[in-house]
């Protein structure tokens, strides 16, 4: 059972690592954020990304996407290891 809730939870942090890539994605085309899958992705994004805003932008370049993918990833790592 509890090896199910946490595959579950893995499948769930590889969807969402995708939709900040996509969201970061949508940020270089014109109008794209804007557009109801822009807001949408938004919606379920931004909350977390929020908690990594506080690393300083390079130029024009924001890097807290990659810190956020990274802590994804690790947190994903955690899981299969726990799975086994």
């Amino acid at each position: 059972m509890l090896s199910g809730i946490l595959t579950i939870l893995s499948y769930f942090l590889e969807f969402y690592g995708f939709a900040i890539i996509i969201y970061s994605l949508m940020s270089w085309l014109p109008g794209a954020p804007e557009s109801w899958l822009g807001r949408e992705l938004a919606k379920l994004v931004v909350p977390y990304l929020r908690l990594f805003r506080f690393i300083p932008n390079i130029g024009p370049l924001d890097f807290s996407p990659i810190v956020a993918l990274m802590v994804l990833w690790f947190a994903q790592s955690l899981l299969s290891n726990l799975i086994g």
